[in-house]
């Protein structure tokens, strides 16, 4: 009797302290959730705000994570364990660098509190900096700055004319008078005004003919500019174009009789491989129509990529292997490169297959 007595006892003084193990929890109050840094300027750079907290539960607080939405946001916070009673802190920091206008970015806060995740906001509004005439025209053309020095007109149907343009500035301190070597007979350029004052903006205005010139595939050519007369070969445009067929005039029967072409797979990884190193794959091209396949052009994005289709001619229901040879020599890391193939399958003239590989450092 004596002993069950003993052991009531026992039991009766830990239960309050089996209930106080079981309530005993960190909780994380904040002086405030939210931040306005109203309205500012870009050029002075990146705003910190200090959000300060306390630690009004019963154990030591921990912050587990702080993750921001943004990688404009980058958050600072304490690491050690805050104790019961005890503060801490989580600095934030917003960089407005080519970020003009208003922002509202989160950071929640991640703990082994009673309010385990709390969301934290910064908000604002950036005025953006004055640009740079280097920012806003960055390719340099002899006194000439150009927003672009390469106008690529992408597709380009046969027998079409496109125009496009490219804005530059004189960014000299004394006028330029502007004409052009004698360019290919389907391109023609005028330049919008012929004379440039100092910092005067202006357009360069290129049309490419494709009545011009018997081509099917990617071309590109140089306008070689003159500036107050002499001419110098650095002191030019590149213009790029991807000429197709036109099949507009086809007729029904001719695009039910037409190529098509298909391959087994369009993407291929060699996964991981040596520098140094040529890899192949073949790529199995067929032409599922009744018609020939005629290969009009094949490219690479790179020179470190060769490719070679053993015929330019793809019978009705063949297959041909399109063979393409990947050399890793200075190279690294994950390299991901593109073929594009200009064929007459009227419904697919442009098709691209796909080789990518994982450089391993040597």
């Amino acid at each position: 009797m004596k002993k069950s007595i003993t052991l009531l006892f026992a039991i009766l003084i830990c239960i309050p302290t089996l209930i106080f193990a079981q309530d005993a929890k960190s909780r994380i109050a904040f002086e405030k959730l939210q931040h306005n840094f109203g309205t500012f300027k870009e050029e002075l750079g990146v705003q910190s705000v200090a959000f300060n907290f306390k630690n009004d539960g019963t154990v030591p607080l921990i912050l587990n994570n702080v993750q921001a939405s943004c990688g404009c946001t980058t958050p600072e916070w304490t690491r050690e364990p805050v104790a019961p009673g005890a503060k801490g802190v989580i600095k934030v920091s917003y960089d407005p660098r080519n970020r003009p206008g208003v922002f509202n970015k989160t950071i929640r806060v991640s703990s082994n509190a009673e309010n385990a995740d709390v969301v934290l906001t910064i908000l604002g509004e950036v005025t953006p900096r004055a640009r740079t005439v280097e920012e806003d025209f960055p390719n340099e053309i002899g006194p000439l700055r150009a927003k672009t020095s390469h106008i690529a007109f992408s597709s380009i149907k046969e027998k079409t004319v496109r125009k496009d343009s490219t804005e530059i500035v004189n960014n000299s301190d004394q006028p330029v008078q502007l004409s052009f070597k004698t360019p290919p007979p389907h391109l023609s350029v005028v330049v919008k005004p012929t004379k440039l004052a100092p910092k005067q903006k202006g357009y360069l205005v290129v049309t490419f003919d494709a009545n011009q010139i018997q081509a099917i595939g990617f071309v590109m050519h140089r306008i070689y500019l003159n500036l107050d007369g002499p001419d110098d070969y650095k002191n030019s445009i590149a213009v790029s174009a991807t000429l197709e067929e036109d099949f507009s005039k086809l007729s029904a029967e001719e695009l039910k009789n037409a190529p098509v072409i298909s391959y087994d797979m369009e993407s291929f990884d060699f996964g991981d491989i040596k520098p140094g190193t040529k890899n192949e794959h073949i790529f199995n091209m067929k032409n599922s129509g009744k018609m020939n396949l005629i290969i009009r052009d094949v490219r690479s994005s790179c020179g470190c990529t060769a490719v070679s289709p053993p015929k330019n001619i793809v019978g009705a229901g063949e297959t041909v292997p399109l063979k393409v040879v990947f050399d890793s020599t200075g190279k690294s890391g994950r390299q991901n490169k593109t073929i594009t193939i200009i064929t007459n399958d009227p419904k697919n003239p442009t098709t691209i297959v796909r080789i990518s590989s994982n450089i391993l450092a040597q």
